[in-house]
Protein backbone atom coordinates (compact mmCIF):
# COMPACT_ATOMS: atom_id res chain seq x y z
CA UNK A 1 0.00 0.00 0.00
CA UNK A 2 1.36 3.65 -0.65
CA UNK A 3 1.86 6.38 1.49
CA UNK A 4 0.31 9.70 0.89
CA UNK A 5 2.79 11.28 -0.10
CA UNK A 6 3.57 8.65 -2.68
CA UNK A 7 0.75 10.46 -4.75
CA UNK A 8 1.52 13.26 -7.33
CA UNK A 9 -1.16 15.89 -7.66
CA UNK A 10 -2.86 16.50 -11.74
CA UNK A 11 -5.69 18.92 -12.12
CA UNK A 12 -7.38 21.17 -14.39
CA UNK A 13 -8.51 24.15 -11.79
CA UNK A 14 -11.89 22.66 -11.40
CA UNK A 15 -11.29 19.34 -10.33
CA UNK A 16 -7.90 17.28 -9.42
CA UNK A 17 -6.79 13.32 -9.55
CA UNK A 18 -4.04 11.60 -7.53
CA UNK A 19 -1.32 9.81 -9.22
CA UNK A 20 0.28 7.08 -7.24
CA UNK A 21 3.74 6.12 -7.67
CA UNK A 22 3.20 2.67 -8.96
CA UNK A 23 1.53 4.74 -12.06
CA UNK A 24 -1.83 3.98 -10.82
CA UNK A 25 -4.68 6.80 -10.80
CA UNK A 26 -6.85 6.02 -7.67
CA UNK A 27 -8.55 9.32 -6.81
CA UNK A 28 -10.06 11.38 -9.62
CA UNK A 29 -13.79 13.78 -8.78
CA UNK A 30 -15.34 14.54 -11.95
CA UNK A 31 -16.42 16.93 -13.01
CA UNK A 32 -16.16 19.18 -9.86
CA UNK A 33 -13.54 18.81 -6.55
CA UNK A 34 -16.45 17.92 -4.57
CA UNK A 35 -18.17 15.64 -7.22
CA UNK A 36 -18.75 11.59 -6.81
CA UNK A 37 -15.23 9.87 -6.97
CA UNK A 38 -15.26 7.77 -10.47
CA UNK A 39 -11.74 6.77 -9.25
CA UNK A 40 -11.80 5.56 -5.21
CA UNK A 41 -9.17 2.79 -4.51
CA UNK A 42 -7.36 5.60 -2.82
CA UNK A 43 -9.84 4.91 0.12
CA UNK A 44 -10.40 1.23 -0.76
CA UNK A 45 -9.49 -1.47 -3.29
CA UNK A 46 -8.83 -1.59 -6.38
CA UNK A 47 -12.35 -2.67 -7.17
CA UNK A 48 -13.40 0.87 -6.08
CA UNK A 49 -12.16 2.18 -9.38
CA UNK A 50 -8.25 2.98 -10.24
CA UNK A 51 -6.60 3.53 -13.69
CA UNK A 52 -3.13 1.79 -13.76
CA UNK A 53 -0.45 1.84 -16.50
CA UNK A 54 3.30 0.25 -15.66
CA UNK A 55 5.52 -2.15 -16.68
CA UNK A 56 4.74 -5.49 -16.44
CA UNK A 57 8.51 -5.78 -14.82
CA UNK A 58 7.23 -4.96 -11.07
CA UNK A 59 10.74 -4.55 -10.23
CA UNK A 60 11.56 -1.50 -12.90
CA UNK A 61 13.37 1.55 -11.15
CA UNK A 62 10.85 4.44 -11.09
CA UNK A 63 11.43 7.91 -10.76
CA UNK A 64 8.93 11.00 -11.37
CA UNK A 65 8.95 14.73 -11.26
CA UNK A 66 6.98 17.42 -12.63
CA UNK A 67 7.74 19.20 -16.05
CA UNK A 68 9.61 22.66 -14.94
CA UNK A 69 6.60 25.11 -13.41
CA UNK A 70 3.64 23.31 -14.47
CA UNK A 71 1.64 20.36 -12.88
CA UNK A 72 2.50 17.68 -15.52
CA UNK A 73 3.54 14.74 -14.34
CA UNK A 74 6.00 12.47 -15.73
CA UNK A 75 6.64 8.87 -14.03
CA UNK A 76 9.49 6.34 -15.77
CA UNK A 77 10.13 3.39 -15.53
CA UNK A 78 13.89 1.70 -16.13
CA UNK A 79 14.98 -1.96 -16.50
CA UNK A 80 18.14 -2.93 -18.71
CA UNK A 81 15.18 -3.56 -21.97
CA UNK A 82 14.67 -0.05 -21.72
CA UNK A 83 12.85 3.07 -20.34
CA UNK A 84 9.18 4.14 -20.51
CA UNK A 85 7.36 7.35 -19.24
CA UNK A 86 3.94 7.91 -18.49
CA UNK A 87 3.02 11.90 -19.16
CA UNK A 88 0.16 12.87 -16.69
CA UNK A 89 -1.62 15.72 -16.86
CA UNK A 90 -5.28 17.34 -17.31
CA UNK A 91 -5.99 20.55 -19.66
CA UNK A 92 -6.79 23.28 -18.45
CA UNK A 93 -10.77 23.02 -19.11
CA UNK A 94 -12.37 25.26 -21.91
CA UNK A 95 -15.04 22.76 -22.72
CA UNK A 96 -15.36 19.23 -20.97
CA UNK A 97 -13.18 17.70 -18.34
CA UNK A 98 -9.95 15.08 -19.97
CA UNK A 99 -7.31 13.81 -18.33
CA UNK A 100 -4.34 12.58 -21.02
CA UNK A 101 -1.89 9.51 -20.00
CA UNK A 102 0.70 10.14 -22.99
CA UNK A 103 3.58 6.58 -22.73
CA UNK A 104 6.46 7.28 -24.31
CA UNK A 105 9.32 5.06 -25.21
CA UNK A 106 12.80 6.71 -23.86
CA UNK A 107 15.31 3.70 -24.57
CA UNK A 108 15.22 0.42 -25.85
CA UNK A 109 11.46 -1.33 -25.36
CA UNK A 110 9.15 -2.32 -22.25
CA UNK A 111 5.99 -3.61 -21.82
CA UNK A 112 3.50 -2.47 -20.29
CA UNK A 113 0.33 -3.21 -18.27
CA UNK A 114 -2.78 -0.86 -18.52
CA UNK A 115 -6.07 -2.05 -16.02
CA UNK A 116 -8.85 0.12 -16.48
CA UNK A 117 -11.43 -0.03 -13.62
CA UNK A 118 -13.96 2.53 -13.46
CA UNK A 119 -16.39 2.99 -10.67
CA UNK A 120 -19.10 6.19 -10.36
CA UNK A 121 -20.53 7.19 -6.83
CA UNK A 122 -17.47 6.66 -4.75
CA UNK A 123 -16.39 3.29 -5.78
CA UNK A 124 -19.79 1.69 -6.15
CA UNK A 125 -21.72 1.65 -9.12
CA UNK A 126 -20.37 -0.13 -11.84
CA UNK A 127 -21.19 1.29 -15.67
CA UNK A 128 -22.53 -0.49 -18.75
CA UNK A 129 -19.59 -0.17 -21.00
CA UNK A 130 -20.24 -0.49 -24.54
CA UNK A 131 -17.39 -0.28 -27.18
CA UNK A 132 -17.01 2.61 -29.68
CA UNK A 133 -14.68 2.50 -32.97
CA UNK A 134 -11.17 2.79 -32.96
CA UNK A 135 -10.63 0.75 -29.83
CA UNK A 136 -12.43 3.43 -27.88
CA UNK A 137 -14.89 2.53 -24.81
CA UNK A 138 -17.98 4.30 -23.13
CA UNK A 139 -19.30 3.89 -19.89
CA UNK A 140 -21.95 5.29 -18.71
CA UNK A 141 -23.54 5.11 -14.66
CA UNK A 142 -26.74 7.16 -13.71
CA UNK A 143 -25.75 10.80 -15.07
CA UNK A 144 -22.40 10.43 -15.77
CA UNK A 145 -20.43 9.22 -18.71
CA UNK A 146 -16.80 8.99 -19.66
CA UNK A 147 -15.36 8.09 -22.90
CA UNK A 148 -11.28 6.16 -23.11
CA UNK A 149 -10.15 6.76 -26.20
CA UNK A 150 -6.50 5.18 -27.45
CA UNK A 151 -4.85 3.08 -30.22
CA UNK A 152 -4.18 0.54 -27.89
CA UNK A 153 -6.59 -2.87 -28.01
CA UNK A 154 -8.33 -3.44 -24.97
CA UNK A 155 -9.91 -6.79 -23.57
CA UNK A 156 -13.10 -5.94 -21.37
CA UNK A 157 -13.24 -8.81 -18.59
CA UNK A 158 -14.61 -9.14 -14.87
CA UNK A 159 -16.09 -5.14 -15.13
CA UNK A 160 -12.52 -4.29 -15.80
CA UNK A 161 -10.28 -3.21 -19.01
CA UNK A 162 -6.72 -4.26 -19.71
CA UNK A 163 -4.45 -4.16 -22.35
CA UNK A 164 -0.70 -5.23 -22.30
CA UNK A 165 1.36 -3.74 -25.14
CA UNK A 166 5.32 -2.73 -26.16
CA UNK A 167 6.79 0.25 -26.46
CA UNK A 168 9.68 1.28 -28.12
CA UNK A 169 12.33 3.95 -28.15
CA UNK A 170 10.36 7.17 -29.91
CA UNK A 171 6.67 5.50 -29.87
CA UNK A 172 3.97 7.53 -28.19
CA UNK A 173 0.89 5.66 -27.33
CA UNK A 174 -2.01 8.43 -25.86
CA UNK A 175 -5.15 7.77 -23.47
CA UNK A 176 -7.46 10.01 -23.48
CA UNK A 177 -9.94 9.78 -20.75
CA UNK A 178 -13.18 12.39 -21.39
CA UNK A 179 -16.10 13.28 -18.86
CA UNK A 180 -19.58 14.34 -20.46
CA UNK A 181 -22.83 13.84 -19.13
CA UNK A 182 -25.19 10.77 -19.99
CA UNK A 183 -27.62 12.60 -21.96
CA UNK A 184 -25.33 14.24 -23.95
CA UNK A 185 -23.71 13.22 -27.13
CA UNK A 186 -20.25 11.67 -27.02
CA UNK A 187 -17.90 14.28 -26.39
CA UNK A 188 -15.55 15.81 -28.44
CA UNK A 189 -12.19 14.20 -29.52
CA UNK A 190 -8.88 16.53 -28.40
CA UNK A 191 -5.80 15.86 -30.04
CA UNK A 192 -3.19 14.33 -27.30
CA UNK A 193 0.21 16.05 -28.32
CA UNK A 194 -1.53 19.50 -28.60
CA UNK A 195 -3.38 19.30 -25.24
CA UNK A 196 0.33 18.87 -23.60
CA UNK A 197 1.87 21.99 -25.49
CA UNK A 198 -1.66 23.96 -24.81
CA UNK A 199 -0.89 23.21 -20.92
CA UNK A 200 2.63 23.28 -20.46
CA UNK A 201 2.47 27.18 -21.88
CA UNK A 202 -0.88 27.75 -19.66
CA UNK A 203 1.44 26.74 -16.67
CA UNK A 204 4.82 28.26 -17.74
CA UNK A 205 2.88 31.42 -18.41
CA UNK A 206 1.27 31.61 -15.14
CA UNK A 207 4.33 30.53 -13.02
CA UNK A 208 6.69 33.58 -14.90
CA UNK A 209 3.92 35.93 -13.15
CA UNK A 210 5.73 34.90 -9.64
CA UNK A 211 7.15 37.69 -7.91
CA UNK A 212 8.84 35.87 -5.16
CA UNK A 213 12.74 36.20 -5.24
CA UNK A 214 15.33 34.15 -2.72
CA UNK A 215 16.82 30.84 -1.72
CA UNK A 216 13.46 29.31 -1.55
CA UNK A 217 11.83 30.35 -4.89
CA UNK A 218 11.58 26.33 -5.95
CA UNK A 219 9.27 25.68 -2.50
CA UNK A 220 7.17 28.84 -3.06
CA UNK A 221 6.42 28.36 -6.70
CA UNK A 222 5.74 24.89 -6.51
CA UNK A 223 3.14 25.62 -4.12
CA UNK A 224 1.66 28.54 -5.49
CA UNK A 225 1.22 26.04 -8.67
CA UNK A 226 -0.58 23.91 -5.85
CA UNK A 227 -2.34 26.39 -4.31
CA UNK A 228 -3.61 27.75 -8.26
CA UNK A 229 -4.43 24.08 -8.90
CA UNK A 230 -6.58 23.51 -5.81
CA UNK A 231 -8.42 26.93 -7.19
CA UNK A 232 -11.85 25.96 -8.71
CA UNK A 233 -11.68 28.57 -11.89
CA UNK A 234 -14.99 29.26 -12.27
CA UNK A 235 -16.07 31.31 -8.67
CA UNK A 236 -12.50 31.72 -7.29
CA UNK A 237 -12.80 29.78 -4.51
CA UNK A 238 -9.93 27.79 -2.92
CA UNK A 239 -10.80 24.13 -1.76
CA UNK A 240 -8.50 23.07 1.26
CA UNK A 241 -7.53 20.16 -0.33
CA UNK A 242 -8.96 17.83 -3.56
CA UNK A 243 -9.60 14.49 -1.27
CA UNK A 244 -11.82 13.47 1.87
CA UNK A 245 -11.10 10.82 4.69
CA UNK A 246 -7.59 10.80 4.21
CA UNK A 247 -6.46 10.11 8.25
CA UNK A 248 -4.96 12.51 10.84
CA UNK A 249 -4.17 9.20 12.48
CA UNK A 250 -3.47 5.75 10.58
CA UNK A 251 -6.89 3.55 11.54
CA UNK A 252 -8.23 6.86 13.32
CA UNK A 253 -11.78 8.15 13.40
CA UNK A 254 -10.58 11.78 12.59
CA UNK A 255 -11.23 11.79 8.56
CA UNK A 256 -12.82 14.58 7.25
CA UNK A 257 -14.29 16.06 3.62
CA UNK A 258 -11.87 18.78 2.89
CA UNK A 259 -13.14 19.87 -0.52
CA UNK A 260 -14.47 22.69 0.51
CA UNK A 261 -13.79 26.21 0.79
CA UNK A 262 -13.03 27.71 4.76
CA UNK A 263 -13.27 31.17 6.29
CA UNK A 264 -10.44 30.41 8.90
CA UNK A 265 -7.89 30.36 5.98
CA UNK A 266 -8.81 33.24 3.91
CA UNK A 267 -6.23 36.22 5.03
CA UNK A 268 -3.09 34.11 5.12
CA UNK A 269 -4.72 32.95 1.62
CA UNK A 270 -4.83 36.19 0.00
CA UNK A 271 -1.66 37.43 1.30
CA UNK A 272 0.46 34.52 -0.06
CA UNK A 273 -1.35 35.27 -3.67
CA UNK A 274 -0.58 38.92 -3.21
CA UNK A 275 2.99 38.57 -2.10
CA UNK A 276 3.47 35.68 -4.97
CA UNK A 277 2.50 38.45 -7.50
CA UNK A 278 -1.02 37.17 -8.23
CA UNK A 279 -3.54 39.62 -7.80
CA UNK A 280 -6.32 38.40 -10.20
CA UNK A 281 -6.64 35.13 -8.35
CA UNK A 282 -6.81 37.29 -4.92
CA UNK A 283 -8.96 39.07 -6.04
CA UNK A 284 -11.39 36.45 -7.28
CA UNK A 285 -10.92 34.74 -4.17
CA UNK A 286 -12.27 37.88 -1.92
CA UNK A 287 -15.07 38.00 -4.54
CA UNK A 288 -15.88 34.68 -4.08
CA UNK A 289 -15.52 35.06 -0.49
CA UNK A 290 -18.17 37.98 -0.11
CA UNK A 291 -20.41 36.43 -2.30
CA UNK A 292 -20.42 33.39 -0.20
CA UNK A 293 -21.39 35.32 2.95
CA UNK A 294 -23.80 37.55 1.34
CA UNK A 295 -27.06 37.35 3.51
CA UNK A 296 -27.97 37.32 7.10
CA UNK A 297 -24.37 37.69 9.36
CA UNK A 298 -26.48 35.10 11.57
CA UNK A 299 -26.16 33.02 8.93
CA UNK A 300 -22.49 33.22 8.17
CA UNK A 301 -20.98 29.63 7.89
CA UNK A 302 -17.16 28.38 8.98
CA UNK A 303 -16.90 26.58 5.18
CA UNK A 304 -18.91 26.75 1.97
CA UNK A 305 -19.16 24.72 -1.70
CA UNK A 306 -17.04 25.63 -4.27
CA UNK A 307 -19.89 28.04 -5.59
CA UNK A 308 -20.74 29.34 -2.21
CA UNK A 309 -23.30 26.16 -1.43
CA UNK A 310 -24.47 26.14 1.88
CA UNK A 311 -25.93 22.28 2.66
CA UNK A 312 -22.62 20.51 2.89
CA UNK A 313 -24.33 17.42 4.61
CA UNK A 314 -22.52 14.78 6.27
CA UNK A 315 -22.35 11.01 5.79
CA UNK A 316 -20.72 7.90 5.97
CA UNK A 317 -20.04 5.73 2.66
CA UNK A 318 -19.72 1.72 4.51
CA UNK A 319 -18.34 -0.07 1.45
CA UNK A 320 -15.40 2.32 1.57
CA UNK A 321 -12.56 0.65 4.30
CA UNK A 322 -10.83 4.01 4.03
CA UNK A 323 -7.30 4.92 3.59
CA UNK A 324 -5.35 1.95 5.65
CA UNK A 325 -8.35 0.70 7.43
CA UNK A 326 -9.03 4.23 8.35
CA UNK A 327 -13.33 4.61 9.20
CA UNK A 328 -15.61 6.13 8.39
CA UNK A 329 -14.90 7.48 5.04
CA UNK A 330 -17.22 10.82 5.29
CA UNK A 331 -18.20 12.87 2.49
CA UNK A 332 -19.67 16.61 3.40
CA UNK A 333 -19.08 18.15 6.87
CA UNK A 334 -21.07 19.16 9.76
CA UNK A 335 -18.98 21.50 10.86
CA UNK A 336 -20.38 23.92 8.55
CA UNK A 337 -23.14 24.09 10.86
CA UNK A 338 -20.73 25.32 13.90
CA UNK A 339 -20.66 28.72 15.05
CA UNK A 340 -17.06 30.37 14.79
CA UNK A 341 -16.84 33.85 15.84
CA UNK A 342 -13.06 33.97 14.08
CA UNK A 343 -14.72 34.04 10.21
CA UNK A 344 -16.15 37.71 11.29
CA UNK A 345 -12.90 38.94 11.60
CA UNK A 346 -11.03 36.78 8.73
CA UNK A 347 -13.57 38.60 6.46
CA UNK A 348 -13.40 42.35 8.05
CA UNK A 349 -9.15 41.49 7.58
CA UNK A 350 -9.53 40.47 4.04
CA UNK A 351 -11.55 43.10 3.20
CA UNK A 352 -9.21 45.50 5.03
CA UNK A 353 -6.08 43.95 3.42
CA UNK A 354 -7.89 43.86 0.16
CA UNK A 355 -8.28 47.59 0.27
CA UNK A 356 -4.92 48.43 1.34
CA UNK A 357 -3.67 46.60 -1.96
CA UNK A 358 -6.00 48.37 -4.10
CA UNK A 359 -7.73 45.50 -4.72
CA UNK A 360 -10.54 45.77 -7.30
CA UNK A 361 -13.56 43.58 -4.91
CA UNK A 362 -17.40 44.07 -5.41
CA UNK A 363 -18.27 47.10 -2.82
CA UNK A 364 -19.16 45.51 0.03
CA UNK A 365 -19.39 47.94 3.16
CA UNK A 366 -23.01 47.18 3.84
CA UNK A 367 -22.18 43.51 4.40
CA UNK A 368 -19.56 44.20 6.45
CA UNK A 369 -21.37 46.95 8.74
CA UNK A 370 -24.43 43.88 9.22
CA UNK A 371 -21.29 41.60 10.49
CA UNK A 372 -20.18 43.85 12.91
CA UNK A 373 -23.65 44.84 14.03
CA UNK A 374 -24.31 41.30 14.57
CA UNK A 375 -21.14 40.39 16.25
CA UNK A 376 -21.61 43.67 18.90
CA UNK A 377 -24.50 40.79 20.01
CA UNK A 378 -22.77 37.54 19.66
CA UNK A 379 -18.65 38.22 20.69
CA UNK A 380 -19.22 37.66 24.13
CA UNK A 381 -20.62 33.81 23.40
CA UNK A 382 -19.11 30.62 23.64
CA UNK A 383 -18.61 28.88 20.27
CA UNK A 384 -16.56 25.90 18.87
CA UNK A 385 -13.47 27.79 17.23
CA UNK A 386 -11.11 27.34 14.30
CA UNK A 387 -10.20 23.95 14.75
CA UNK A 388 -13.52 22.70 14.53
CA UNK A 389 -13.42 20.76 17.81
CA UNK A 390 -16.27 18.36 18.23
CA UNK A 391 -17.62 19.25 21.54
CA UNK A 392 -19.23 21.60 23.87
CA UNK A 393 -18.69 25.29 22.69
CA UNK A 394 -16.25 27.05 25.19
CA UNK A 395 -15.03 30.47 24.65
CA UNK A 396 -12.18 30.02 22.96
CA UNK A 397 -8.92 32.69 23.21
CA UNK A 398 -8.36 32.71 19.24
CA UNK A 399 -11.90 33.49 18.30
CA UNK A 400 -12.18 36.35 21.13
CA UNK A 401 -8.71 38.00 19.70
CA UNK A 402 -10.41 37.85 15.50
CA UNK A 403 -13.47 39.15 17.00
CA UNK A 404 -11.43 41.91 18.16
CA UNK A 405 -10.00 41.84 14.49
CA UNK A 406 -13.03 42.44 13.30
CA UNK A 407 -13.98 45.67 15.14
CA UNK A 408 -10.07 46.75 14.61
CA UNK A 409 -11.06 46.33 11.03
CA UNK A 410 -13.96 48.55 11.34
CA UNK A 411 -12.88 50.77 12.84
CA UNK A 412 -9.26 50.97 10.42
CA UNK A 413 -11.92 50.84 7.05
CA UNK A 414 -13.97 54.33 8.62
CA UNK A 415 -10.54 56.28 10.03
CA UNK A 416 -8.40 55.69 6.54
CA UNK A 417 -11.27 55.22 3.63
CA UNK A 418 -13.90 57.58 4.57
CA UNK A 419 -16.76 55.08 5.07
CA UNK A 420 -19.62 55.24 7.46
CA UNK A 421 -19.78 53.65 10.61
CA UNK A 422 -20.43 54.12 14.70
CA UNK A 423 -16.45 55.12 15.64
CA UNK A 424 -17.07 55.44 19.19
CA UNK A 425 -19.08 52.61 19.74
CA UNK A 426 -16.51 50.44 18.12
CA UNK A 427 -13.47 51.71 20.17
CA UNK A 428 -15.59 51.17 22.98
CA UNK A 429 -16.02 47.34 21.70
CA UNK A 430 -12.55 47.08 20.55
CA UNK A 431 -11.33 47.69 24.31
CA UNK A 432 -13.82 45.87 26.19
CA UNK A 433 -12.58 42.77 23.99
CA UNK A 434 -8.93 43.40 24.19
CA UNK A 435 -9.34 43.91 27.68
CA UNK A 436 -11.49 40.43 28.13
CA UNK A 437 -8.99 38.54 26.38
CA UNK A 438 -6.19 39.72 28.06
CA UNK A 439 -7.85 38.95 32.05
CA UNK A 440 -9.48 35.62 31.18
CA UNK A 441 -7.28 34.31 28.04
CA UNK A 442 -3.92 34.54 29.74
CA UNK A 443 -2.99 32.66 32.87
CA UNK A 444 -0.38 34.19 34.63
CA UNK A 445 0.25 30.78 36.56
CA UNK A 446 1.21 29.32 32.97
CA UNK A 447 2.98 32.35 31.44
CA UNK A 448 0.76 31.91 28.67
CA UNK A 449 -1.98 32.55 26.58
CA UNK A 450 -4.25 29.44 26.37
CA UNK A 451 -6.83 27.69 24.48
CA UNK A 452 -10.10 28.64 26.31
CA UNK A 453 -10.99 30.98 28.96
CA UNK A 454 -10.81 28.91 32.51
CA UNK A 455 -8.76 26.18 30.64
CA UNK A 456 -4.77 25.76 31.27
CA UNK A 457 -4.20 24.03 27.17
CA UNK A 458 -2.24 25.67 24.93
CA UNK A 459 -3.49 26.16 21.51
CA UNK A 460 -1.09 27.08 18.64
CA UNK A 461 -3.58 29.28 17.07
CA UNK A 462 -2.41 31.67 19.74
CA UNK A 463 1.05 31.76 18.22
CA UNK A 464 -0.72 34.32 15.44
CA UNK A 465 -1.76 36.83 18.35
CA UNK A 466 1.02 39.37 17.19
CA UNK A 467 0.58 39.08 13.67
CA UNK A 468 -2.94 39.69 13.75
CA UNK A 469 -1.91 43.34 15.40
CA UNK A 470 -3.63 42.19 18.78
CA UNK A 471 -0.21 42.50 20.97
CA UNK A 472 3.21 43.31 19.77
CA UNK A 473 6.00 40.62 18.75
CA UNK A 474 7.94 42.11 21.95
CA UNK A 475 5.29 41.95 25.05
CA UNK A 476 6.23 39.47 27.19
CA UNK A 477 3.02 37.70 27.60
CA UNK A 478 3.64 37.15 23.08
CA UNK A 479 6.99 35.89 24.36
CA UNK A 480 6.37 33.19 27.12
CA UNK A 481 3.41 31.88 25.09
CA UNK A 482 5.21 31.15 22.14
CA UNK A 483 7.82 29.45 25.04
CA UNK A 484 5.46 27.79 26.41
CA UNK A 485 4.02 26.22 23.36
CA UNK A 486 7.43 25.27 21.45
CA UNK A 487 8.34 23.76 25.04
CA UNK A 488 4.68 21.56 25.69
CA UNK A 489 2.95 22.01 22.48
CA UNK A 490 5.39 20.08 20.30
CA UNK A 491 6.75 16.95 19.00
CA UNK A 492 10.06 16.53 18.24
CA UNK A 493 10.33 20.35 17.07
CA UNK A 494 6.92 19.89 15.47
CA UNK A 495 3.99 21.67 16.30
CA UNK A 496 0.41 20.19 17.54
CA UNK A 497 -2.61 22.06 17.48
CA UNK A 498 -3.62 20.95 20.51
CA UNK A 499 -3.74 18.49 22.70
CA UNK A 500 -6.40 15.86 21.45
CA UNK A 501 -7.01 13.91 24.76
CA UNK A 502 -7.85 17.47 26.10
CA UNK A 503 -12.09 17.03 27.43
CA UNK A 504 -12.11 19.84 25.03
CA UNK A 505 -12.39 17.35 21.91
CA UNK A 506 -15.49 14.68 22.13
CA UNK A 507 -13.68 12.46 19.37
CA UNK A 508 -11.07 9.95 19.70
CA UNK A 509 -7.44 11.05 20.75
CA UNK A 510 -4.84 11.06 17.57
CA UNK A 511 -3.69 13.02 15.38
CA UNK A 512 -0.17 14.15 13.62
CA UNK A 513 1.83 17.20 14.37
CA UNK A 514 -0.29 20.28 12.48
CA UNK A 515 2.53 21.74 9.49
CA UNK A 516 0.94 24.74 8.79
CA UNK A 517 1.27 25.45 12.97
CA UNK A 518 4.81 24.55 12.40
CA UNK A 519 5.11 26.83 9.60
CA UNK A 520 3.83 29.40 12.32
CA UNK A 521 6.45 28.84 15.21
CA UNK A 522 9.07 29.31 12.27
CA UNK A 523 7.68 32.52 11.86
CA UNK A 524 6.95 33.05 15.35
CA UNK A 525 11.04 32.59 16.50
CA UNK A 526 12.06 34.75 13.29
CA UNK A 527 9.72 37.56 14.61
CA UNK A 528 11.62 37.46 18.06
CA UNK A 529 14.88 37.32 16.85
CA UNK A 530 15.82 34.19 17.15
CA UNK A 531 16.22 33.60 13.15
CA UNK A 532 18.90 30.67 13.29
CA UNK A 533 16.37 28.83 15.33
CA UNK A 534 13.82 29.70 12.43
CA UNK A 535 15.74 29.12 9.71
CA UNK A 536 16.18 25.57 10.91
CA UNK A 537 13.16 24.52 11.14
CA UNK A 538 11.72 26.17 8.27
CA UNK A 539 14.17 23.98 6.26
CA UNK A 540 13.34 20.81 8.69
CA UNK A 541 9.81 21.58 7.12
CA UNK A 542 10.80 21.75 3.47
CA UNK A 543 12.43 18.29 3.85
CA UNK A 544 9.23 16.49 5.23
CA UNK A 545 8.06 17.06 1.86
CA UNK A 546 7.29 14.46 -0.82
CA UNK A 547 9.45 14.21 -3.40
CA UNK A 548 7.18 16.06 -5.35
CA UNK A 549 7.47 19.07 -3.06
CA UNK A 550 3.82 18.53 -1.92
CA UNK A 551 2.56 18.71 1.82
CA UNK A 552 -0.33 17.15 3.41
CA UNK A 553 -2.45 18.28 6.40
CA UNK A 554 0.13 16.53 9.17
CA UNK A 555 2.98 14.67 9.76
CA UNK A 556 3.91 11.43 12.43
CA UNK A 557 7.26 12.27 13.11
CA UNK A 558 7.07 8.37 14.64
CA UNK A 559 6.65 6.43 11.56
CA UNK A 560 7.56 9.57 9.33
CA UNK A 561 4.84 10.04 7.03
CA UNK A 562 2.00 12.42 5.93
CA UNK A 563 -1.35 12.46 7.44
CA UNK A 564 -4.35 13.95 6.16
CA UNK A 565 -6.06 15.22 3.55
CA UNK A 566 -3.79 16.07 0.19
CA UNK A 567 -2.44 18.52 -0.55
CA UNK A 568 -3.52 20.98 1.52
CA UNK A 569 -3.56 23.91 0.51
CA UNK A 570 -3.30 25.79 4.40
CA UNK A 571 0.02 23.63 4.47
CA UNK A 572 1.33 25.01 1.07
CA UNK A 573 -0.48 28.95 2.15
CA UNK A 574 2.06 28.20 5.58
CA UNK A 575 5.17 27.42 3.46
CA UNK A 576 5.30 30.39 1.31
CA UNK A 577 3.86 33.05 3.52
CA UNK A 578 7.15 31.39 6.11
CA UNK A 579 9.60 31.64 3.40
CA UNK A 580 8.41 35.16 2.52
CA UNK A 581 9.13 36.47 6.32
CA UNK A 582 12.18 34.58 6.38
CA UNK A 583 13.64 36.04 3.07
CA UNK A 584 11.55 39.58 1.86
CA UNK A 585 10.87 42.83 3.37
CA UNK A 586 7.47 42.95 3.07
CA UNK A 587 6.60 39.98 5.41
CA UNK A 588 3.14 38.65 5.50
CA UNK A 589 3.26 38.65 9.72
CA UNK A 590 4.12 42.63 9.91
CA UNK A 591 1.31 43.18 6.85
CA UNK A 592 -1.76 42.43 9.30
CA UNK A 593 -0.40 44.42 12.19
CA UNK A 594 1.65 47.37 11.28
CA UNK A 595 -1.35 49.63 12.13
CA UNK A 596 -1.13 48.35 15.90
CA UNK A 597 -4.25 49.54 18.26
CA UNK A 598 -3.64 51.08 21.21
Amino acid sequence: MLNIEDYALIGDCQSAALVGRDGSIDWLCWPRFDSAACFAALLGTRDNGRWRIAPVDANAHTSRTYHDDTLILETTWENTDGAVSVIDFMPVRTRQPDLVRLVVGRRGRLAMDMEFLLRFDYGAAVPWVTRLPGNAICAVAGPDKVVLCSPVPMEGRDFSHTARFEVKEGERMPFVLTHALSHLNLPAKIDPLSALTDTETFWREWCARCSVKGQWLGAVRRSLITLKALTYAPTGGIVAAPTTSLPEKLGGVRNWDYRYCWLRDATLTLLALMNGGYRDEAESWTNWLLRAVAGSPAQTQIMYGLAGERRLNEQSLPWLPGFAGSKPVRIGNAACNQRQLDVYGEVLDVMHQSRKAGLAVEAAWSVQRAMLEHLETVWHEPDSGLWEVRGPPRHFTYSKIMSWVAFDRGIKAVEEYQLSGPLDRWHRLRNEIHADVCRNGYVEARGAFVQSYGSEHLDASLLLIPGTGFLPWDDPRVRSTVAAIQRELTVDGLVMRYHTHSSVDALPPGEGVFLACSFWLADALYMQGQREEAHALFERLLALRSDLGLLAEEYDPVACRQLGNFPQAFSHVALINTAINLSQLNKPMEQRAEDKAA
